[in-house]
């Protein structure tokens, strides 16, 4: 089956390579390449684009899509399908409708919980036990379209969003093959979604970085697990500064005499913290401005604290 990809990011190597050992990928559509460096004067290309570009297939990275340049282009390349996975683009209705057998999403999430753009992060900061993927036909309402396939996986309660950033990848690659293969007999499922049971999950920002320790111990946790690579959650209380946490533990000791946001423990390898509910979390790395990641307790040894 001819097939045109959309995708950007890391996330959607593992399906551009499923469909790429199994049916003939014509072109690949991503974001443009980005300034990287201090200067911002160096362009680093999306992985979509390297694996692309490692596998022969042309590469097409427009700037916008409603000019008519893009459908031009899909035109030439003639997909019976057209597979999008964090393209990070809104298809217009031109684009939707041009390839006979459609357009599908692969979505890291269980829709219609958590459309948007950062279902991952949101699933974990706001505490759930599960995820998964579905594969859905594409609809003009943001990730609203009827399901084809849907998985369901547990989120480890010590899992980063970047570790399930990686599991849900390589379960949408296996998962779309399953779609496509089903799509190409003429028998692929449509199954509504029941839009009254949408959430959102919408983009991330350094709005949501500082930690509010009048909170749980249990959503700081899983604030700094959801903001895993970026935007990282961060505190001021241990030096005054911003510092990244990048990995920490919740500790039951129900303080009664702390107030939320003091350091009460530096004894155990940590820098524990009381938290709202009366419970600590226990930084367990950190990095600090300018430095680099480092041990709560390689910190603590150029910076020992009073508690």
């Amino acid at each position: 089956m001819r097939i045109v990809f959309m995708g950007t990011p890391e996330f959607a190597i593992p399906s551009l390579k499923a469909l790429i050992a199994n049916h003939q990928v014509t072109g690949v559509f991503c974001q443009p390449d980005k300034p990287v460096g201090r200067h911002q004067n160096k362009l680093q290309p999306p992985p979509v684009k390297v694996c692309a570009q490692e596998h022969g297939i042309p590469v097409f990275q427009p700037e916008k899509l409603r000019n008519g340049t893009a459908l031009a282009v899909l035109k030439e390349l003639d997909p019976e399908l057209i597979v999008v996975a964090a393209y990070g683009r809104i298809l217009p209705d031109e684009i939707l409708a041009l390839p006979p057998k459609g357009c599908v999403n692969i979505h890291s999430s269980l829709l219609p919980k958590y459309r948007g753009a950062a279902p991952i992060n949101w699933a974990i900061l706001n505490g759930e036990q599960e995820t998964g993927v579905t594969i859905m036909h594409m609809a003009s309402q943001l990730d609203a379209g009827d399901i084809i396939l849907q998985q369901s996986t547990p989120i480890d309660p010590a899992e980063t969003a970047a570790v399930l950033y990686d599991r849900l990848a390589e379960l949408g690659g296996k998962m779309i093959l399953e779609a496509a293969a089903q799509i190409e007999a003429g028998a692929s499922a449509r199954i509504p979604q029941d839009h009254e049971k949408a959430t959102l999950a919408p983009m991330l920002s350094k709005a949501l970085s500082p930690i509010d320790w009048s909170q749980s111990a249990q959503s700081i946790y899983n604030k700094a697990r959801g903001l895993v690579p970026w935007p990282m959650a961060s505190t001021d209380v241990i030096s005054g500064e911003p510092m990244k946490i990048y990995s920490a533990q919740v500790v039951e000791k129900h303080l009664h005499d702390a107030a939320p946001g003091c350091v009460v423990s530096t004894a155990f390898g940590g820098i524990d913290i009381a938290c709202g509910d009366g419970n600590v979390l226990r930084i367990l790395e950190l990095q600090p401005p300018g430095k680099k990641k480092m041990t709560a307790a390689a910190y603590l040894r150029g910076h020992p604290l009073q508690v």
